[in-house]
């Protein structure tokens, strides 16, 4: 949809933050106005620059009001260059989600971010678009304002030149098709929408007992003799001597037991001693 945006990177100015991870909005406007052959220049209330997509102008913005006071800038330049709220996307950072996620959103709460609860109440609403990407939550107890501010390293760091690339076209998809099309591509994890060689994990049945407990639902399951019986779920048989159904680990068990020459310790010691009776009967007997 032709028009003017505007895209906000929220971040923090000064050579101390940059590339923290606090700063992943100005790291995405970077990423749009370096991929476009733009440069950033100094203006009121922040760094600006413009780039074009698809018959549209975007207004790149970095605030240089600190983080949490970000919702000036934004509403100086909407207001500057004549942009509805619905054509404003806002980028930034969420402790909530693991690192590599991006997630659009047309509207919502803050969720505890300074940057977006400074926007929200100067523009008196939270219905506009934003862009969240995780940055995960690994830091101990006390340890958040220190992780924040801390930089991306190994596994992180390799994986941010793609996450700012998905994040980036989330911005360009927003301006180009809305934002309900744009939500649904941006929101596919490619990581995860592989389909999967493995089979389907299939859930157990169960009924409810007089006790109001859940207990499992007896399926029918074929057994290796071709027969199909009533069998608890998740228990595998193996046949014995004239039909006899015998538990599968314990049929295994016997057999390596032969095969090794080692004889098979029994859980029933009572059965044990009966035989022995039976073959000292047996003898003297015959005897």
């Amino acid at each position: 949809m032709a028009g003017k945006y505007l895209i906000a990177g929220l971040g923090n100015i000064g050579s101390e933050y940059a590339g923290t991870r606090h700063n992943i909005g100005f790291m995405v406007v970077d990423y749009l106005a370096e991929d476009a052959g733009a440069v950033f220049k100094t203006d009121r209330l922040g760094s600006i620059a413009e780039i074009s997509y698809r018959g549209s102008k975007l207004i790149l913005l970095k605030p240089s009001t600190y983080m949490n006071l970000s919702g000036k800038a934004v509403s100086y330049w909407l207001q500057k260059e004549n942009i509805q709220k619905e054509n404003l996307i806002v980028i930034c950072d969420d402790l909530a989600l693991p690192v590599g996620s991006v997630r659009m959103r047309k509207k919502g709460s803050d969720g505890g971010h300074n940057g977006l609860g400074n926007i929200n109440q100067v523009l008196g609403t939270s219905d506009y678009c934003r862009i969240r990407v995780g940055i995960g939550n690994g830091f101990p107890r006390g340890g958040q304002v220190d992780y924040v501010l801390g930089h991306f390293e190994g596994e992180e760091a390799a994986m941010l030149p793609e996450v700012l690339k998905r994040a980036a076209q989330g911005v360009k998809d927003f301006t180009f098709m809305g934002a309900d099309r744009a939500m649904n591509i941006c929101n596919t994890d490619p990581r995860k929408n592989k389909p999967s060689s493995e089979p389907e994990e299939v859930k157990p049945r169960h009924h409810q007992t007089l006790s109001g407990q859940k207990e499992e639902t007896p399926q029918r399951q074929q057994t290796p003799c071709g027969q199909t019986e009533e069998t608890p779920q998740r228990q595998q048989t193996s046949c014995g001597p004239k039909g006899e159904t015998k538990n599968f680990r314990q049929s295994v068990s016997e057999q390596n037991a032969r095969e090794s020459g080692h004889q098979q310790d029994t859980d029933e010691p009572v059965t044990s001693f009966r035989e022995k009776l039976l073959n000292l009967f047996r003898k003297y007997s015959k005897e």
